[in-house]
């Protein structure tokens, strides 16, 4: 990697790629913004040159494809004015270079080019900018008609602008056959969007830091929206680089007897999974945890992908554990998820913000199986749940994953993703067919933090809240589903 001793740095003004770039742009310097059209590079380039009036410098949009009136309503379309930025509209002009000119000797695009490229310098020279949008290269590519000429033209660009310490964006539409690596050689640095039509949902997007000289930077794609207000990009969570000191104690649940199956409860900066069948109740044994939470005066967050945020307040309060709506101490702050209309990374961002922000020291995410629709990869998910999981942990929360399994009765239940080793927990609940009636049993399979009951008891829910039996040691067979009673002989011993 290259180093420059002049690192200072020039904010994007599009939030969170500041932190992918580890802090902005290295100013006085020149750099590619590639992608399809629709991909957002004009979005980006007005919130660079927006972030420039902020900070009082002097800002120059240079346009060979869009008229000013339509920057002006692409802009206007996220509420951002421009005020304060020049705009140089290059546009050929009608009559230009027509069949009737006096120059014969030269090839029209020569000239053309010649033009162009002098138009360019002189809007330069004149407003002095700081910051330079030249959008796009596409035009000049189709002008220079050699890859020759149009690589000595955007070397003496280069030249230029350096000379006049500028930060230049340049905006290419990837018009030419294939990655343009000589343009990727010549630029400082190269920020690639990219975006993909789901067969269902928004469309995917993404971007990729693909060269940055002299800083390290966050490698990989990172998701990204475009949403009222411009470029949002959401980087790709890396847990080992963030996290925090906090004091190891207990997460009681609030109900004695679960205290008692788990050892205790549940150790801060740990995940439990809840794995059973629909129906089974591992939503709200998880949600008694956020409602005791609560209670002691803590924040929890609960991010339910499956069922609706009224429904879900509803059936608290049906069962005499109401949640307390808010972001702040003693409060649950309930989110519903849309996995068609939400990327990974933007997940993440926004249980971050719950942790951060909100400082909620019990998170539920509800269910597994939403948040793997979620994914735009299935095959990513077991690496992006544990970066995610290993933050959770690092910043001292008790993290509650709601797994259902397909099936209703029996032992050959299936979850739709094997997640159980990178929880520290893991609780089972199952129905079993007993005296006429369906019931419910918990159980706790392992627990990495300390020790646990290796029992099974029944489990039920009324007006007043989550119940368990004393351990079911009169009967065999519970996890099969249909258990058979069993008698115990005056020592203790099964017959």
């Amino acid at each position: 990697m290259e180093h420059d001793h002049d690192t200072q740095r020039a904010s994007t003004g599009v939030p969170g790629l500041d932190d992918v770039l580890h802090g902005g742009l290295i100013e006085h310097r020149l750099y590619l913004i590639d992608g399809n059209p629709g991909a957002g590079k004009t979005t980006l380039a007005l919130q660079f040159l927006r972030e420039g009036i902020r900070a009082g410098e002097r800002c120059l949009y240079i346009t060979l494809s869009e008229t000013r009136e339509e920057l002006l309503a692409g802009a206007a379309s996220h509420g951002m004015g421009l005020d304060g930025v020049e705009i140089e509209e290059l546009i050929g002009r009608e009559g230009e270079l027509d069949g009737d000119a006096e120059l014969t000797m030269y090839h029209p695009s020569e000239v053309e080019l010649t033009e162009t490229t002098r138009q360019v310098l002189q809007a330069v020279q004149r407003v002095n900018p700081s910051r330079m949008v030249f959008d796009s290269l596409s035009e000049l590519r189709l002008l220079a008609q050699s890859s020759l000429r149009y690589r000595r033209q955007i070397l003496a660009l280069k030249q230029f602008f350096a000379a006049r310490r500028c930060t230049v964006l340049l905006l290419d539409d990837r018009t030419a056959e294939g990655p343009d690596l000589q343009l990727q050689s010549i630029a400082h640095g190269v920020i690639a969007l990219d975006q993909r039509a789901p067969s269902y949902g928004q469309a995917q997007r993404q971007l990729q830091v693909v060269k940055f000289r002299g800083s390290d930077f966050r490698s990989g794609f990172h998701d990204m929206a475009i949403r009222r207000g411009g470029l949002q990009v959401f980087a790709r969570l890396a847990a080992a680089n963030l996290g925090t000191d906090f004091q190891r104690e207990t997460v009681p649940s609030g109900v004695a007897a679960l205290d008692a199956l788990l050892g205790g409860g549940i150790d801060r900066g740990t995940t439990t999974l809840l794995l059973g069948p629909p129906g089974s109740g591992k939503s709200t044994v998880a949600l008694q945890y956020a409602q005791a939470a609560a209670a002691r005066g803590a924040h929890a967050a609960v991010f339910t992908f499956d069922e609706s945020r009224a429904i879900l307040l509803a059936r608290c309060a049906g069962l005499g554990m109401p949640l307390p709506e808010g972001a702040g101490a003693g409060q649950v702050h309930v989110r519903q998820i849309d996995p068609a209309e939400i990327a990974p990374g933007e997940f993440a961002a926004l249980v971050r913000e719950a942790v951060e922000v909100s400082e909620a020291r019990v998170i539920i995410i509800d269910s597994l199986n939403g948040y793997l629709n979620a994914m735009p990869d299935g095959r990513l998910l077991t690496a992006q749940l544990h970066e995610l999981l290993s933050y959770l942990n690092n910043h001292g929360v008790a993290t509650f994953l709601v797994a259902a399994q397909s099936g209703l009765l029996g032992p050959n239940m299936q979850a739709p993703v094997d997640a159980s080793y990178l929880a520290d927990t893991v609780i089972m609940l199952r129905m079993f067919e007993h005296e006429g009636r369906v019931k419910k049993a918990i159980s706790v399979l392992k627990k990495r933090s300390g020790r646990h009951e290796e029992t099974i008891r029944q489990i039920w829910f009324d007006g007043e809240g989550v119940h368990l039996s004393a351990p079911l040691t009169q009967l065999r067979g519970v996890l099969a589903g249909v258990p058979m009673e069993i008698s115990l002989h005056p020592e203790g011993l099964m017959s």
